[in-house]
């Protein structure tokens, strides 16, 4: 059997940071924590993360990244830059609702994780309106959506819905009527991207 320095990878610890925060919540949670949860040493976590901060970025980045993921292949997606747009902003919402609804005590771990870890952040945000600015620049090309500037309007649409995806917003993402807000909302944006002032 191959000594456990060998088999450990950064995603095994990715996956065990996961669950040590589920169980104890970002104030509790310790790297010692997480070499007990994978029968280590504290000091073999080390070796892939040299702190404890980048054990946090890094699992901060990777639950960022599934929505990331999730999203991209939409960008691409056979259907009309309007479907795409459409599609992919419910897809966020849907994504982020579930995250919120379906795991909420680590939702509140990651509420904490994302406040420390701006870069993280920023990179995360830069990648999804990156997404919005395909599908918007697609509907430039084909006239949908005759905007002068596709990154300044798809930075716009998602300032404008993030009421929908910001996490501060997450209990209103349960009330009743939030759906038809959301469309109302979509609907608004595309009418816009659609026929931009001159």
């Amino acid at each position: 059997m191959a000594p456990t320095s060998e088999i450990l990878t950064a995603e095994r610890i990715l996956e065990a940071t996961e669950e040590v925060l589920r169980r104890h919540g970002p104030a509790k949670a310790t790297v010692v924590d997480v070499a007990r949860a994978l029968g280590v040493s504290h000091g073999s976590v080390y070796r892939h993360f040299r702190t404890k901060a980048a054990l946090r970025e890094a699992v901060t980045k990777r639950w960022l990244d599934r929505t990331s993921q999730r999203l991209a292949g939409i960008v691409d997606s056979p259907g009309s830059p309007e479907e795409r747009l459409r599609a992919w902003l419910a897809a966020l919402f849907d994504a982020k609702r579930h995250k919120a609804g379906d795991d909420p005590e680590l939702f509140a771990t990651y509420t904490v994780l994302v406040d420390e870890s701006v870069a993280v952040v920023d990179e995360h945000i830069a990648d999804l309106t990156g997404q919005l600015t395909r599908i918007i620049t697609a509907g430039a090309g084909s006239g949908t959506f005759p905007v002068p500037d596709p990154a300044a309007a798809a930075r716009a649409v998602f300032q404008a819905t993030g009421r929908f995806h910001d996490p501060c917003y997450a209990r209103d993402w349960i009330r009743p009527g939030v759906d038809e807000e959301f469309t109302a909302v979509v609907d608004l944006l595309v009418r816009g991207l659609r026929s931009p002032s001159p």
